[in-house]
């Protein structure tokens, strides 16, 4: 095969991997910014035995407001953690240890079976401690339908976990209507939304959500700082897996940063001001580039075609060697699946779930668009995509 030009216009190559991680938006680095130096706003959010651990305390609880807003929940029902992985280890281990104060065995958990693997093996190592895990199977676009729910609720069932978004598909799950599901049946309900928050409406009120994790580097904030939301009315007990001095009113203890809960905060607050707008630019330009590639031989689309989240285009190409594909798409920074398991030569477990074979899991990548994609960008995506698939294609 002949190698592919460099024809890139761009000084790098193009970004279409937001899903893995999103840029720190400007105006979030400028916040952060005033939150390190001396001059700034630098102090432990603890030390209440002057003004700067006040002010740091202040700026801290006004972020803790701004993600609580986001989705429509008390700011006391938000505990700060290092991240999604950390918020959904949380919930999960914390509620099943609750659960075990209570019930010296037994014990049964609910998860997809296309999680991320941040909930997925938090349910095997609950396994292994005794607990009984059911994992969902998705439908061939990657959903989990309220049927196949109740069919495996039992009555020892106390945790249920299904994310809202899923990262390889970008495929949306119904959670107002699992949600509601749990609550009849009383068991509590987790989701991950670290893919749905900023590009979807989140109301953990009116979709019956108990347990909602967050991650501030999926939308323009900072790595290191998430957030897992936990009901307050009908009150959600879990226990602390972090100890250490009793931070966030117990649930997990540790010197809050502040620059990075105020970079939280502020990525929350742009993206409740944008989501009416931004979402919808993002899916038209997402759009387009489907269009622009979709007449090529052998292409095929991984997940819902509309009931998808406004960046995720996971693609099938039929006749290309999926590491070949990847490395000749070199002007473009994509994505074969989770960042988290971009290491691994095996297929996609999510598309293998959703029925693809080995050989088109492989050849399967995974583009996603953000706040900072351009039309001029996406135009020559296609055209690059066109080209390397053509020529993959010939061999």
């Amino acid at each position: 095969m002949k190698p592919i030009p460099e024809s890139s216009p761009f000084r790098k190559p193009v970004y279409l991997d937001y899903a893995a991680t999103t840029p720190v938006a400007p105006e979030v680095a400028d916040a952060m910014m005033g939150c390190l130096t001396l001059s700034g706003n630098f102090a432990n959010p603890a030390s209440r035995s002057h003004v700067y651990g006040w002010q740091a305390e202040e700026a801290v609880e006004e972020a803790r407001g701004q993600v609580a807003a986001l989705i429509h929940a008390d700011p006391r029902e938000i505990v700060w953690t290092s991240g999604a992985t950390e918020a959904n280890n949380l919930a999960l281990k914390g509620a099943a240890a609750r659960y075990r104060e209570a019930h010296t065995e037994g014990g049964h958990i609910v998860v997809s079976a296309i999680e991320h693997k941040a909930v997925l093996d938090p349910a095997q190592w609950l396994e292994q401690q005794g607990f009984q895990v059911t994992r969902l199977q998705p439908d061939q676009y990657g959903r989990v339908h309220g049927s196949a729910l109740r069919d495996a609720l039992r009555d020892d069932t106390f945790l249920v976990s299904i994310m809202h978004v899923n990262n390889e598909l970008g495929t949306v799950n119904d959670i107002a209507g699992l949600g509601a599901i749990c609550r009849a049946h009383a068991c509590l309900f987790h989701v991950d939304a670290a893919q749905s928050a900023g590009k979807l409406g989140l109301d953990v009120q009116q979709q019956s959500v108990d347990l909602l994790s967050l991650s501030a580097h999926k939308m323009y904030g900072p790595k290191g700082i998430g957030a897992l939301y936990v009901r307050r009315d009908p009150a959600v007990k879990i226990a602390a897996q972090i100890h250490g001095g009793g931070h966030e009113r117990g649930y997990r203890s540790g010197t809050l940063a502040t620059h990075q809960c105020v970079g939280m905060g502020k990525a929350a607050d742009l993206a409740r001001e944008q989501l009416s707008e931004e979402p919808v630019r993002i899916a038209t330009l997402r759009d387009q580039l489907w269009q622009g590639i979709a007449d090529l031989p052998g292409i095929s689309l991984n997940g819902h075609p509309e009931a998808r989240a406004c960046g995720h285009l996971n693609v099938a190409f039929a006749g290309c060697d999926g590491e070949m594909l990847l490395l000749s798409l070199r002007d473009l920074a994509v994505s074969t699946g989770s960042a988290c398991n971009s290491a691994s030569i095996a297929p996609s477990y999510v598309l293998k779930a959703i029925g693809l074979a080995d050989d088109l899991a492989h050849a399967s990548v995974r583009f996603s668009l953000g706040r900072y994609t351009t039309a001029d960008e996406i135009a020559f995506a296609a055209e690059h995509i066109r080209q390397v698939v053509k020529q993959l294609q010939k061999q």
